[in-house]
């Protein structure tokens, strides 16, 4: 089974306004709810590519009531933690000539809702896949997702960790399965600029160095590069694509890597670049189709 863990999960309310008029009454034209959060796209990919998952975090309110029946018409499953206060945000974007976006903060967590927590991953046995992605809430310690892979740690589980900063470094002595920087990060990570290929895999090296055993670095139109635990270096060119919105298309990544790593590292990159593409060429997420089609356009590049 995987396991999708979201701290600040959202519902995701876009309004097309065409042209906005700040100050007045606007009427918008058409309007759109999805859900959102790092780890809820990649179960949400992961369901395009036949993979079961559960989704743990926190929710809070009727909004949280409304994104589990979300969550679940989409053939998602869930086991969240249930705040006693608060509401699962509901982030607003507009559209207009350009996109505004209005995020929410989210309610608060305490420490005894993290306690439950971490203790529905007591139930995540050997062969399982823990995803963490994501930033938190800014009342925890960025040392949260440190403290689910030691817990984790004695019990042969899979951990992917998609995060920044010292949420990412404090997990690698853990030994991650899998991170996944883009270049951006990259350069955040390491106070440097990366201006090759070769940069990003010394790089990369120096993160499995660190603790990580696969490291694969997204490379938005370039398509990304996987260094593997077993020390090949596969270089994966996306699809030719019309981007519209690159928002997911990073999880969306995760979530084929994750779904092609039962076969073989290389099937999962070409799968990984294949959903990542998909969800930056449409307004939204990956859907079969797309992904279907993308994996026909780089297996006839191949």
């Amino acid at each position: 089974m995987v396991y999708t863990i979201t701290f600040n999960p959202s519902i995701d309310y876009v309004m097309n306004t065409g042209n906005l008029n700040l100050g007045h009454t606007n009427r918008s034209i058409s309007e759109s709810m999805s859900v959102g959060g790092k780890g809820i796209n990649v179960s949400l990919v992961l369901a395009q590519f036949g993979v079961s998952s559960t989704a743990l975090g926190f929710v809070g309110g009727f909004t949280g009531l409304q994104l589990e029946k979300m969550l679940a018409d989409e053939s998602v499953q869930t086991d969240f933690v249930h705040l006693a206060g608060g509401n699962t945000r509901i982030n607003v974007k507009l559209i207009s000539d350009e996109m505004t976006e209005v995020n929410a903060g989210g309610p608060e967590v305490s420490d005894d809702d993290v306690q439950k927590l971490l203790k529905k991953t007591d139930m995540i046995v050997y062969g399982d896949i823990v995803v963490v992605a994501g930033s938190v809430p800014k009342n925890l310690s960025d040392d949260i997702y440190e403290k689910i892979l030691q817990r984790l740690s004695d019990r042969s589980v899979k951990t992917v960790v998609d995060a920044t900063g010292a949420l990412l470094i404090k997990t690698l002595k853990y030994r991650p399965f899998l991170i996944k920087p883009n270049i951006d990060e990259l350069c955040d990570i390491f106070n440097t600029k990366i201006s090759s290929e070769s940069d990003i895999v010394e790089y990369a090296i120096k993160l499995q160095n660190m603790g990580a055993r696969n490291v694969l670095v997204s490379m938005g139109k370039d398509g990304a590069i996987l260094v593997a635990d077993d020390g090949t270096i596969i270089t994966q060119r996306a699809a030719p694509i019309s981007a519209v919105n690159p928002v997911g298309a990073g999880d969306s990544m995760v979530a084929g890597f994750i779904a092609g790593s039962e076969i073989d590292y290389h099937t999962a990159l070409v799968y990984g670049t294949a959903a990542g593409g998909a969800t930056a060429s449409l307004n939204g997420l990956a859907n079969k189709q797309t992904i279907d089609r993308l994996l026909s356009l780089i297996s006839a590049d191949s």
